[in-house]
Formats: C-alpha cells, structure tokens, sequence
C-alpha cells in the first residue's frame, strides 16, 4: 500500500520549500560581483549594457532655452539565458518504504528521512550550478565572452568588453622575464585606464597563482611594502573561503590583492578527453570594481507537472523538478536554472596577461 507521504513530498511546492532551505555556498566571482539577483517570468531577459561619456552640460542662450542631450552610450540586448538542468538518481522511494525504528536517521518518520535524502541530493545538484554560474561569471570578466556549448547548443554571449591587454610578449614589459618592468607602475596605470573609461575605482584585483609569486618575489615592489611605506600598501596573506588568499592592500590605490586558486573540469569543449583547468588562466591578473553595476539575470522555467499534465512556467534561481523512468524503474530529481551574470558597465573592469 503507498504511503500517504510519498506524494506529498514530491509536489513541487514541497521540494522548492526544500531548495530555499538549503544553506548559502559562496563563489568569489559570483559573490564578490554578481550578487545582485533578478528572475524574470519570461525565459528571454533584457541586458542593459552601459558606456560613458564625460559630456558636459552645453551653454545656451536665454532666449533659446534648453537643449536635449541624446541619452547615448546604452545598449540593451534581449537574450535567452542558457537551460541547466542537472540530474541525479535518488533513492528517495527506497527511504520511504524503510520501516520505522531503523538505526538510518533513527528516531525520524519514513517521509522526514525522505526529505532529508531529498535536501542532500539537492544540495549536490545545486552545488554543480553554482560551479557553472562562477564559471560564467569568471568567464564574463576574464574574456568579455561566455561560450555555451554543451549537447544541442552551441552560443556566445558577448558582452563587446574592449579592456583586455596583452603584455606576456612584450620583451620589455612582461612580468616575468621582461628587460623593463615596473609592476606597481603597471598596476597604477590600469587603475587609472578603468577611471577614465569605465568611471570607476577598482578596488580588488585578482591574480592567478603564479602572478601573485611573481609580483611578490619583485624588488620595487618589496621595497614599496618596507615597513616604512606602510602607509602606502601592506601585505599581510590571509587564508579566505573558496580557496581565496587575501594577499594584502596597496592604499595609495585603495586596492585589495587577492589569489584565487580554484579549477574546474572542462568537459565540453573535447568530450573525450576532459581537462582540468584553473579558473583564472596562469599568467593572469583582473582588477574591477565591487562598487560597479553587475547582475545575475534568472530566466523562467517551463516544467511539465505530471500530475495535472499541463506545463506551468515558474519564476526563480533553481526549480526542481521529479520524474520516473522506465526499464530499469528510477527516480530522477532534476534542479533547472537559467542563469546569465550580466556585466552592466562594460569597462568597469580590466584583465590582462602579464606572462
């Protein structure tokens, strides 16, 4: 005989109360830019981009009056955020025909472990989103692109970023090897690139592991952390969450160091033969503002309700979602998104390859 609980626990007003539970899990590029979040209840979402101009404001007659300013530098794009929708086979049905009084979650109804199962697959299936989302996001800033590719999609967003700069083949100025190099000058520069176009101050720059060595390992810039120059910069490494080191801050620039040592498996672009890679490429370093406009955009998600037969579009972050297949019999939970991080102000930030 079925339970009365097995059903109830897989209404979709149950599992989302399951998926709004679950404890927060930060990501550095996500967390520390893209915080800001938005759903929309239409799959397609409009971008708005932005790129000043220093225009002041015209002198006119007093007899002639006002003039009007065209509003320039906004683009706005309507994309289709790309569908993720990680599976995972559960043995939800399992715990719910176990009998009470068994030594697994002792003491807890059949449906209360259920649901506890449910939270635990959940939050795995959750997990690999947010890896994708801060590989997005990473992606959006380190490129000024994200690539979709996966089975049955193949796109590009662009967000037409133009602050990307290349000096690992100059022979003068590249950071390591280079016959002329003035890192902290270097760095001084591109801040105040970001402040001209992009209207902004950044205050964190990340680096990838082997540009933190390098700069640190810098005579001019060992000298500029002597302790007599502490008031303009300090270096003082702190181990952080998500495998962040907080290298320390130049004051004179009002920007915070940071190494971030985090990879992913890229198994996409040649299915065959999956690669693991750092999620900021050797050699490069970003500096960007935490102050400036950036976004995380949630298209809707249309799901087929089983019970009713009818499609039903839902609004938010993650939806889940169950199924049963057939030969052999399973129970899939499914956790759909449709995530893009949008980059509002296109040259609030720069990333360049220094080796």
């Amino acid at each position: 005989k079925t339970m009365p609980n097995t059903v109830s626990i897989y209404e979709p007003r149950t599992m989302m109360g399951v998926i709004r539970k679950l404890p927060p899990v930060h990501t550095f590029f996500r967390s520390t830019f893209f915080s800001h979040e938005k759903t929309f209840v239409t799959k397609s979402v409009d971008m708005d981009y932005k790129k000043g101009a220093r225009k002041l404001a015209p002198f006119v007659s007093r007899e002639i009056g006002g003039k009007i300013i065209p509003n320039t530098g906004y683009t706005t794009e309507t994309y289709t955020p790309p569908f993720i929708a990680p599976d995972k086979v559960t043995t939800i049905d399992d715990i719910l025909d176990r009998q009470p009084g068994e030594s697994l979650y002792s003491g807890r109804t059949p449906a209360q472990r259920a649901v506890i199962q449910m939270s635990e697959d959940f939050t795995d299936l959750r997990e690999m989103i947010l890896r994708r989302e801060e590989w997005m996001c990473a992606q959006a800033m380190l490129t000024g692109k994200i690539v979709v590719l996966g089975e049955g999609v193949k796109d590009t967003i662009d967000f037409r970023f133009t602050n990307l700069i290349d000096i690992s083949k100059d022979a003068k100025r590249k950071w390591k090897g280079g016959t002329v190099q003035n890192k902290y000058a270097d760095l001084k520069a591109w801040h105040e690139k970001v402040q001209k176009e992009g209207f902004t101050n950044c205050n964190v720059c990340i680096m990838a592991s082997d540009v933190a060595t390098e700069f640190l390992m810098d005579e001019t810039i060992q000298k500029l952390l002597d302790v007599k120059n502490y008031a303009l910069a300090v270096i003082k490494p702190t181990q952080k969450e998500n495998n962040v080191t907080y290298i320390g801050t130049i004051h004179e620039l009002g920007l915070d160091l940071y190494q971030y040592n985090e990879w992913y498996v890229d198994d996409w672009t040649d299915p065959e033969n999956p690669v693991e890679l750092p999620m900021v490429p050797a050699g490069t370093l970003m500096m960007a503002s935490t102050h400036a406009k950036y976004s995380m955009y949630y298209g809707a998600i249309s799901i087929l309700n089983q019970r009713t037969e009818k499609w039903e579009t839902v609004a938010g972050k993650y939806v889940p979602d169950t199924f049963i297949k057939k030969r052999p019999d399973r129970r899939f939970l499914s956790l759909q998104s449709a995530p893009v991080p949008v980059p509002h102000e296109v040259d609030s930030w720069i990333t360049v390859k220094v080796m």
